[in-house]
């Protein structure tokens, strides 16, 4: 437990001393394909976001996804790829091949969705090679673009806001 704490302590060190050194570049291409990185801890409703997001008219095929669980248990088995403390390093980085290829991924759109700061998350957004970034306004203002305020439970309202500001800025 304590080691832990400590590993994500200085996780968390080392994602905020890399965020003060962020440089954003506005990118003017629209959005083809998005990433999504949730925190099942504390939203289930996974599918049902996709499934708006598919109602926007972003195709299925083009809609990636990484979940973060704080405990995975040993015969769980899911049908998307999930990560969780225990693949995190001491040295901040990940031992999971399915972390390494979605933070490889650029995306047009990356969707935070999550509204607790946990160090594993901010890592893979950080990480990202995502063009675009949009989070929820709890989380650190240097690691997205563009950020929603209202919270995790609230997915229509969340997808609602994101593609009124979207068609806003072009990107749709």
């Amino acid at each position: 437990m304590f080691l832990n704490y400590l590993k994500n302590f200085f996780t968390q060190k080392t994602v905020k001393k890399s965020l003060s050194n962020v440089k954003h570049t506005p990118s003017q291409s629209a959005i083809a394909t998005v990433g999504i990185i949730f925190d099942e801890s504390y939203f289930h409703e996974r599918e049902a976001l996709v499934q708006e997001l598919i109602g926007k008219g972003i195709e299925e095929n083009n809609i990636k996804v990484l979940v973060f669980k704080d405990k995975i248990k040993k015969n769980e088995h899911f049908d998307y790829p999930v990560f969780s403390h225990k693949d995190l390093s001491w040295t901040a980085t990940f031992n999971k091949s399915e972390v390494k290829d979605f933070t490889s991924q650029k995306f047009d759109l990356l969707i935070n969705y999550y509204d607790t700061e946990k160090a594993a998350l901010l890592l893979v957004s950080n990480q990202s090679k995502a063009h675009f970034k949009v989070g929820f306004a709890s989380i650190d203002k240097k690691l997205n673009h563009f950020m929603i305020n209202t919270n995790a439970e609230n997915y229509k309202v969340f997808i609602g806001e994101l593609f009124k500001y979207l068609r806003i800025l072009n990107k749709i």
